[in-house]
């Protein structure tokens, strides 16, 4: 079975690829998709796993422990990657390619809630900062963080964007919400573990 529409489950998935996925073709016949959980959220591997079963029926998704008992990777192969993925296999990294969010993500609430899950799993925290509840995204890809500061704008809240330059040269930026965050945390179903 081919994913044919766009739908929140596909939104989710590539949420989580364009926070910790990462593409390659490693037998020349098919695309892999590779994403690496913290073993300190197994429900969220169970989740990414049932999603990546949903859209690929057809495939395998292999779950392989990494050389650390600290983090785990999910994987499928399916050629189909290279329509739905916003990055191309071969190509680069998701950084040179400066990959973001499809637009047809942006076409309905429930496709951007969603991809901000996949989003918020992966590049994301939820903490508390002097006793207030917070929401950060950090990523090193301008387009994509104005890609989420955008999305999270859309659904009523008012996050802030900020960017630091980091020992490499690169510049890092980070989402922050501060206000609202509850609200934000049931809007999207978010919830690490």
């Amino acid at each position: 079975m081919m994913v044919t529409r766009h739908n929140t489950t596909l939104a989710y998935i590539i949420g989580i690829a364009l926070g910790d996925g990462n593409l390659s073709n490693p037998n020349g016949r098919a695309i892999r998709l590779r994403i690496t959980c913290d073993s300190k959220y197994p429900n969220t591997g169970n989740e990414i796993e049932s999603a990546l079963k949903l859209l690929f029926p057809n495939n395998k998704v292999s779950i392989v422990a990494g050389p650390k008992p600290t983090y785990f990777n999910i994987s499928v192969y399916s050629n189909e990657l290279a329509s739905i993925m916003p990055w191309r296999a071969g190509y680069g990294s998701k950084v040179s390619q400066q990959a973001r969010v499809p637009a047809w993500i942006f076409v309905k609430k429930s496709f951007m809630r969603a991809a901000l899950r996949g989003l918020i799993h992966t590049d994301g925290s939820i903490y508390f900062d002097r006793g207030y509840l917070m929401v950060n995204f950090t990523n090193v890809i301008q387009p994509l963080a104005e890609d989420v500061l955008y999305m999270m704008q859309k659904l009523g809240f008012n996050p802030k964007i900020s960017k630091t330059m980091q020992k490499s040269g690169n510049f890092k930026y980070t989402i922050r919400l501060a206000r609202d965050v509850e609200k934000f945390i049931t809007c999207i179903n978010v919830q690490k573990d």
